[in-house]
């Protein structure tokens, strides 16, 4: 008699299950290969950091300060340079309301500039102390350069707009001559005090 061989049926279910599983782990890949990719294009301290700096150098003149000390230097200025002589009371005024106007729009943009303006402090009372000496011009002149020099570095770091303006400013500080009698320079003096109402009008 014949012997019939019988073939066992082959199991399908576990190559289904196998299946499966590649499809869950290529999932598995894609899903979390994206999420690491986006974590890591996070910026980093150092990256932020750069961030803020790049926000600091945006030009401010859009935006108003309205500080009302900023606001009277510069009423003050446009009031008197035409109907007031140039005297040691006008000068001192003018200088002491300057300082006044720049080291407001400097606690705006966070700036310290209290060693600077001391020194000019020191320099507006020497010319209201000492009336007769012949050396007003010199202090003038170098009260002048330091304003001008910090209003230079409050326009750098905010106010990248106004480089016309601090240049003017700066040219006016220049005109003045320290050997030179102030009351011979009057329109240089009262034009520096012009050209740094200009500049912290447009900042303010």
């Amino acid at each position: 008699m014949t012997e019939i061989k019988i073939e066992k049926k082959k199991l399908i279910w576990p190559w289904i299950l196998l299946g499966i599983a590649i499809i869950v782990a290529l999932i598995y890949f894609l899903v979390f290969h994206n999420y690491n990719d986006e974590v890591n294009e996070v910026p980093k301290a150092p990256e932020l950091e750069n961030t803020i700096n790049n926000t600091n150098e945006t030009d401010f003149i859009s935006i108003n300060e309205n500080n009302s000390t900023v606001a009277a230097y510069v009423t003050f200025v446009e009031m008197e340079r035409n109907s007031m002589s140039l005297d040691h009371e006008y000068t001192n005024e003018a200088l002491l309301k300057l300082i006044q106007a720049t080291e407001a729009m400097a606690n705006e943009v966070e700036y310290d500039v209290q060693t600077d303006l001391e020194k000019v402090k020191k320099y507006a009372e020497m010319i209201l102390k000492e009336p007769f000496e012949t050396t007003h011009a010199n202090k003038i002149r170098k009260a002048d350069d330091i304003l001008t020099n910090i209003l230079q570095n409050i326009q750098d770091a905010k106010y990248p707009g106004l480089t016309n303006e601090v240049a003017e400013l700066k040219e006016a500080s220049e005109a003045i001559k320290p050997n030179i009698l102030t009351l011979d320079q009057k329109n240089e003096v009262k034009t520096f005090f012009s050209k740094a109402a200009i500049l912290l009008k447009k900042m303010n």
